[in-house]
């Protein structure tokens, strides 16, 4: 497997609580993976780990080659500035929980915000990828429209608009549903599915396991800050090996 991005020995502690212990992960490009598990597990950690916004005590990430957060020299390595950590961040796009839409800027302005004050690419050009993008997520009529005006399910499809916008390599996604009224979700994963479809890379930190057996080519199985188990959704989610897998499963469904 010719790897996107890769975790060797990812280690994260918070004080003294070992949040991440020894992941050995990678995937592929176009290769959509699943991560389940209880609550505390490690997950959004994890996620969090290979963006950079928390910072990594042992082992690496690397992203499409490119060791991520740290500059090798030789077998030593040496962390990045905050302005080199931003630009790496660029390659990985994450869409949280929460919408983290800025409030007082339209749904429009709210997507060409990173492209033309991050990565200072022309703003016309910009606007016209964001209209695009907006009709890709199912909101072209929205675009004039401010955040406080849409929908929970709407916030997010903007959010998942917002990271597209930057052209990321890979996409992240934190429990995108979790906090959406339910009868919001499906609008949603429609989104991911679609981006599925399209061979876009994606890490998709979920309770929704009906999600997992559409689209994702493997799941993995955290706990206690671990990969207990990982597979395809049916090896998962069908018919877990693993004991602790089994119980989630059943206590879950």
């Amino acid at each position: 497997m010719d790897a996107l991005i890769t975790a060797v020995g990812l280690q994260k502690y918070f004080g003294s609580f070992h949040v991440l212990q020894d992941i050995d992960f990678a995937i592929a490009k176009g290769e959509v993976v699943c991560i389940i598990g209880p609550s505390g597990s490690g997950k959004s950690t994890f996620l969090r780990c290979i963006n950079q916004l928390e910072r990594i005590d042992a082992g690496c990430v690397a992203v499409d080659g490119e060791i991520i957060g740290y500059h090798r020299d030789g077998r030593m390595l040496y962390p990045l500035s905050e302005r080199e950590i931003a630009r790496q961040r660029q390659a990985v796009g994450m869409v949280f929980q929460r919408f983290h839409l800025f409030p007082h800027k339209t749904v429009l302005q709210n997507i060409v915000e990173g492209p033309v004050g991050v990565q200072k690419r022309p703003r016309n050009d910009c606007i016209g990828e964001a209209r695009t993008l907006l009709k890709r997520v199912g909101l072209a009529q929205k675009a004039q429209a401010y955040p406080g005006e849409l929908s929970g399910g709407q916030q997010q499809r903007v959010a998942i608009a917002r990271a597209l916008a930057m052209k990321p390599k890979a996409m992240l996604f934190d429990e995108p549903t979790s906090a959406l009224d339910p009868e919001l979700v499906g609008e949603v994963l429609g989104v991911m599915k679609e981006l599925a479809a399209s061979g876009t890379t994606m890490i998709v930190v979920t309770h929704e396991l009906g999600f997992c057996r559409e689209v994702a080519d493997r799941v993995l199985f955290m706990d206690a800050g671990r990969i207990v188990d990982s597979g395809t959704p049916a090896e998962i989610l069908e018919n877990p090996r693993n004991p602790r897998v089994k119980n989630f499963i059943s206590a879950v469904l």
